[in-house]
């Protein structure tokens, strides 16, 4: 169901440690992976720094986008979740103060997106 579930946009929970082995050359010395979400190829990471948004990119995947947003960069978030008609569930993060969210994450119909949410609003409101 794992395999499915990714292919239709839903976000699994992943394992820890696999991640951080992926994540090694991104990670500094002393961070760690609190919580990783993956969506077929891409990867959302809370680590106990910063989140991490992992975009594998083109056929192979090879060519990756890692998007860092400490924390304390966080200004907002909003979780919308997905409806009868309208089966996409968002996630917007929004900078400082700017005025357009600088990361716009869309899941489908998917449990996760809570946990996601939670897990965002523990780190940004410590």
């Amino acid at each position: 169901m794992g395999l499915f579930d990714g292919l239709m946009g839903n976000a699994t929970q992943h394992n820890n440690e696999t991640v951080e082995k992926e994540l090694q050359g991104v990670l500094i010395a002393t961070e760690k992976v609190d919580l990783a979400f993956k969506l077929v190829r891409d990867l959302v990471v809370f680590t106990d720094k910063r989140l991490i948004i992992v975009d594998k990119q083109g056929v192979t995947g090879k060519k990756v986008d890692y998007k860092s947003i400490p924390y304390r960069s966080i200004s907002r978030f909003s979780v919308e979740t997905s409806g009868h008609f309208d089966l996409d569930a968002e996630l917007k993060i929004w900078i400082s103060s700017a005025e357009l969210p600088a990361e716009s994450l869309q899941f489908r119909k998917d449990k996760n997106i809570i946990a996601i949410q939670q897990a965002l609003a523990a780190a940004v409101l410590q």
